[in-house]
């Protein structure tokens, strides 16, 4: 029989209330969105410093959504496309209009096309992330790397020209910091493994709990306080840090290979046969003797 979709019972069944452990990371994702909206109008209004931290405190929140959101056992398919859609406007347009706006409008057009080029690229990385989330053919080691640069990641490297003009040093030519742009845009959309440490799970004893917390809130003080300095630093490990990721990447792959070479030799080595195929010799002694 056909349902009525006005009946009462099926007005309940589909609009029924949301848990609000739902609703937080989506939130949070929404307040990342709107930093990184602000961050657009700030550099608009040449309010540089201001803009670049918009950036940081979007990544922060970036990188908190998901594990509330693992937390409390709050994921959702829409809070994922969401995710996706706030990781391109904060970490792709956002960081490509920031530089224009700073230095690449001196190239006029050529530095609007390289500024196009990392939103596109952050925009390319995310579709792809999405796209091979869930492959099946991916060796189980590949779950603790990135293919190609993050997306958060590429912002607040891309953005190392601004810390270092921000820390007194000459700005550089516009046409290197095109040149750098264009760089971590290549290393958005490559096939190059970066290490991310998501199944690397680690338990602090008891006794260094609080030594922890004094690091990180030592950290969170240095940021504040010096903030061009510690992201600058951070920028420079970390593009320090990509041959190391690729390196390891190769030594698990190597590893695997060398495994499932020795898993097909020991198949290829097969036991004797449990029944062995009688000799001639053999058949003629099995004969009984036949009597003259």
């Amino acid at each position: 029989m056909p349902v009525d979709p006005n009946f009462p019972e099926m007005r309940r069944r589909r609009f029924r209330p949301i848990p609000v452990r739902m609703l937080v990371p989506n939130v949070i994702t929404l307040l990342a969105i709107c930093a990184g909206l602000t961050a657009i109008r700030l550099s608009t209004e040449g309010r540089m410093e201001l803009a670049v931290a918009a950036i940081v405190f979007a990544a922060v929140l970036d990188g908190l959504d998901g594990r509330v959101a693992r937390m409390i056992k709050g994921q959702s398919k829409f809070g994922a496309e969401l995710d996706s859609l706030a990781d391109f406007v904060n970490f792709g347009v956002a960081p490509g209009l920031i530089l224009y706006f700073w230095q690449l409008h001196d190239l006029s057009n050529v530095g609007w096309i390289a500024s196009m080029i990392f939103a596109i690229s952050g925009g390319l990385r995310l579709a792809r992330f999405n796209a091979t989330m869930d492959d099946p053919n991916k060796p189980a080691f590949a779950a603790n790397f990135f293919t190609g640069v993050p997306a958060p990641a590429g912002a607040i490297t891309v953005l190392l020209p601004i810390y270092l003009a921000f820390l007194g040093m000459p700005a550089p030519p516009a046409a290197l910091t095109l040149l750098y742009t264009l760089l971590i845009a290549i290393l958005m959309v490559s096939r190059l493994p970066v290490f991310s440490g998501k199944t690397v799970r680690m338990r602090v004893p008891p006794e260094m709990v609080l030594p922890v917390f004094v690091a990180v809130v030592f950290f969170i003080a240095l940021l504040i306080g010096y903030p061009w300095h510690i992201l600058s630093a951070c920028t420079v490990l970390y593009l320090l840090s990509l041959p190391a990721g690729w390196r390891s990447y190769r030594n698990h792959e190597r590893a695997a290979a060398a495994q499932a070479s020795t898993a097909v030799d020991a198949a290829d080595a097969d036991p004797a046969p449990p029944f062995a195929q009688a000799t001639p010799e053999t058949e003629q002694d099995d004969r009984p003797t036949r009597l003259n």
